[in-house]
């Protein structure tokens, strides 16, 4: 890649130790896999967007942890706390749609440096927005006060924001991308922006050159608004889709990492993208200011698709009316082929995965 470019590691995220250390971490995590007999036992492998654990009666348990990463800074930067909780949320229950489980409930984690009350009802009343977009329950939580390990951008306003999310699945529905067959269609459901990935990059790219206040034509509104928007919770259609019948072979939340999530519910079969729709303004301006190489924002960002659904190409129209019905514009991405490799393919750019890599083909 041309030294030119910034890249999510030059901005400060290295993703490529985190990938390195997660090998050993998740030899570590199966040994415990013989600690329970039935009850608690994983039923998938390590790797899949959600655990999933039997609880017997041919139920399984989907168990997923996420925060919100650096838009944290945002929020701070704009003084307003109440949206984030709503990515919190969707970050965990997008993930737990992908094998197939229903999402039920949540609780969260608050850790902050001054434990303003104000501060703290206000990130909960957005968990509270996304728990009632995502039809789920807030059972509870935990806030930690750690003045000494907490900075933000404003001072006494340091928080981190991370939750927990769990949804019930019966054992012969979980959906783990064997069923994928050569011609399938994926179905890409549009996004509401950047989500909650690559803030690190966006932050260091545009906030160089703009203030969080300042009014950006391409968005038609302030910098700030545009990266505070929540990230789409896609319960509602997805679970209709499931609900209806229709042949759901693979689910993907496409987050960081972008296209490349598509390889982590597929089993010898690759993916060939070339229908996307125009790219949002923020993406555009992102790869502008930095400049981010196109290779790069593929990798980062959800350029414009925040979920994807492989399933035969004869029940596309049904699910397309579903996504619709729920306000999700949607279009036919691509198409699955044979391929040992998984191999993720984006025809319109030139690119094709390689590792955990786009490169120019």
């Amino acid at each position: 890649m041309d030294e030119e470019y910034i890249t999510y590691q030059k901005a400060g995220a290295n993703t490529e130790k985190v990938d390195i250390a997660l090998k050993g971490i998740v030899e570590l995590a199966r040994a415990t896999f013989d600690f329970r007999g039935i009850i608690g036992k994983p039923v998938i492998p390590i790797g899949h967007f959600s655990g999933v654990i039997d609880i017997g009666d041919g139920r399984a348990l989907a168990i997923k942890t996420d925060g919100v990463g650096t838009k944290v800074f945002i929020a701070q930067e704009m003084e307003r706390y109440d949206t984030v909780g709503i990515d919190c949320v969707a970050m965990n229950a997008n993930d737990i749609l992908c094998v197939g489980a229903l999402p039920v409930s949540m609780v969260d984690y608050i850790a902050v440096q001054e434990p303003d009350p104000s501060l703290l009802e206000s990130i909960v009343e957005g968990v509270v927005e996304g728990c009632r977009r995502a039809e789920m329950t807030l059972a509870g939580g935990e806030t930690a006060i750690m003045p000494e390990m907490i900075r933000g951008a404003r001072e006494n306003r340091g928080f981190d924001l991370v939750g927990m999310g769990v949804g019930i699945v019966p054992k012969d529905k979980i959906i783990t991308g064997d069923t994928i067959g050569e011609g399938d269609r994926i179905l890409g459901l549009a996004s509401s922006g950047i989500h909650s990935n690559g803030m690190t990059l966006a932050r260091r790219v545009l906030l160089d050159k703009f203030g969080v206040n300042d009014h950006i034509d391409e968005l038609g509104r302030s910098l700030g608004e545009e990266l505070l928007e929540p990230t789409k919770i896609y319960v509602k259609e997805i679970r209709e889709m499931l609900d209806s019948g229709l042949n759901l072979k693979s689910l993907a939340h496409i987050t960081g990492d972008g296209f490349l999530n598509l390889r982590r519910v597929s089993k010898n079969y690759g993916f060939e993208i070339d229908n996307l729709p125009e790219t949002p303004p923020i993406f555009d301006l992102i790869r502008k200011h930095g400049p981010v190489s196109v290779e790069e924002m593929y990798r980062v960002y959800n350029m414009g698709i925040g979920f994807c659904i492989v399933l035969p190409e004869g029940e596309v129209d049904y699910a397309m009316q579903i996504a619709e019905k729920h306000g999700t514009d949607c279009q036919v991405i691509g198409s699955t082929f044979k391929d040992s490799d998984k191999t993720v393919i984006l025809k319109e750019e030139r690119l094709r995965s390689a590792g955990s890599q786009f490169v120019r083909y």
